[in-house]
């Protein structure tokens, strides 16, 4: 078999979202080294992105950094309510929602009307540099992340939720339409997938894997909810991208003699009532009392996602903090990136995350782990690290339990790290061979390659 050099292998990466979001950026990241390992270096890759300045700020080697094709509601109406100061429960906050929901129909009819401008060589009338790039890439990648769900497996459905989940959804099917109309391959890079709790978000998700040319699948539950969908699209069982990100930072840090523990709390808006979250805020604050009074160590609270809104992991981070008895013991770290908060997580004895993304990146430097789940995701990826038994469901935190999971993790963190050395260089092999084996038709297509 002979191999030529790729001339020009262009890729587009759609559905990218918040860079406030650390693991948004650590799934981007993952994602672009992966694919530069894997095709070359001279590949050129563009992204499409709701958060064109968030993206431009990493430095990614990228060539274009454009908008999506059609804008996600939610996140316009939180950009407008950050930008006048208007909380996520005001009324105006609801009729930017209602506006942006409005704009996102515009938005697809007039990409309607670019895309046949485009097909006939004319100047289309929307977003021209979004639809030029896809028209001259030669596969378009869905992005690592959880594109394709309604609200979380863990968590109560409300209205919040099921408005924001079908815009989203409407708006991930779109863009996969928009890139087979073009003719273009498409390949879902790792993501978990569903729950599905309508019809309509079925449908529309079953739209979309469907036209995928192979669906990359993170964990086995998410697995399991595309075969229950019938999707006709290969699919490849493998695990998440930023557990293979590599990235070095030397980031100062006071390590504590007696170990530290890493805390990153958060719940996202309007998922449990706020009388739940101010429980699970003492909870935490008693729980991480009495850790520090059994075993001596420090608290480092590491915000992973900051939104600005009330109740973000760095609000959650500053009230757990001041319903400390021992907040001397503890104290709150802000990494400035991923780089530096991937090195303060590698400084820690064990961490202690609400998110996914805290969760994978201590696996990745083989950091023991006690999962605060409110998702599948997060059990699935904890059960294919042998860690089921570290998982405390969110709606089922206390202030025993959470103390009782410390505990277990702490006193068994030798041999968890142990079994972390040995479980996840697998994974990490599984992801590289699994995407691999998704864009081979098509790097082999465009080299020419020719079996003797």
């Amino acid at each position: 078999m002979i191999n030529i050099p790729v001339p020009s292998f262009k890729i587009h990466i759609i559905h990218v979202g918040n860079m406030a979001n650390k693991g948004t950026e650590a799934l981007l990241s993952s994602d672009i080294s992966m694919i530069r390992n894997i095709v070359g270096s001279g590949v050129v890759i563009s992204v499409s992105t709701t958060d064109i300045a968030g993206v431009r700020k990493l430095g990614l080697p990228l060539t274009a950094v454009l908008p999506a094709t059609v804008d996600i509601p939610y996140e316009r109406a939180d950009s407008l309510a950050k930008r006048f100061g208007y909380t996520r429960d005001s009324f105006r906050y609801k009729f930017f929602g209602l506006c942006a929901l409005l704009l996102m129909l515009v938005q697809m009819s007039l990409s309607l009307v670019s895309i046949a401008f485009v097909k006939v060589g004319l100047k289309g009338c929307y977003r021209l540099k979004v639809f030029a790039t896809l028209d001259d890439c030669d596969v378009v990648v869905s992005c690592s992340d959880e594109n394709f769900k309604e609200s979380a497996s863990m968590l109560p459905l409300n209205v919040y939720w099921v408005v924001s989940w079908w815009s989203m959804l409407l708006v991930r099917t779109w863009e996969i339409l928009v890139a087979k109309s073009f003719g273009k391959p498409v390949i879902m890079f790792p993501n978990s997938i569903g729950p599905f709790r309508t019809a309509i978000g079925r449908l529309l998700s079953k739209i979309a894997l469907n036209s995928c040319d192979s669906v990359l699948i993170r964990e086995p539950i998410s697995y399991g909810t595309v075969e229950s969908l019938m999707i006709s699209t290969p699919k490849i069982l493998t695990s998440d991208t930023a557990l293979t990100l590599d990235t070095e930072c030397d980031l100062p840090f006071a390590k504590d003699a007696n170990g530290s523990i890493g805390v990153c709390p958060g719940v996202y808006a309007h998922s449990i009532p706020p009388k739940m979250v101010k429980q699970y805020i003492l909870d935490h604050a008693k729980a991480l009392d009495k850790a520090i009074e059994k075993h001596n160590f420090s608290v480092v609270l590491m915000p992973h996602y900051v939104s600005g809104f009330q109740f973000d992991d760095l609000d959650m981070c500053k009230l757990i903090l001041g319903k400390m008895e021992h907040s001397n013991r503890a104290r709150i770290l802000e990494p400035k990136d991923l780089r530096e908060f991937r090195s303060a997580v590698s400084q820690m004895d064990m961490i202690v995350s609400s998110k996914m993304h805290p969760a994978v990146l201590a696996a990745s430097v083989y950091v023991p782990i006690v999962f605060i789940a409110y998702d599948h995701k997060q059990t699935g990826f904890a059960a294919s690290l042998s860690l089921s038994d570290c998982v405390i469901p969110l709606r089922e935190v206390t202030f025993s339990r959470l103390l009782a999971k410390i505990d277990h993790v702490w006193n068994s963190r030798d041999k968890i790290r142990a079994l972390l050395r040995a479980r996840v260089p697998e994974l990490q092999k599984s992801v590289r061979r699994s995407i691999e084996s998704a864009m081979a038709p098509f790097t082999r297509k465009l080299r020419g390659v020719k079996e003797e």
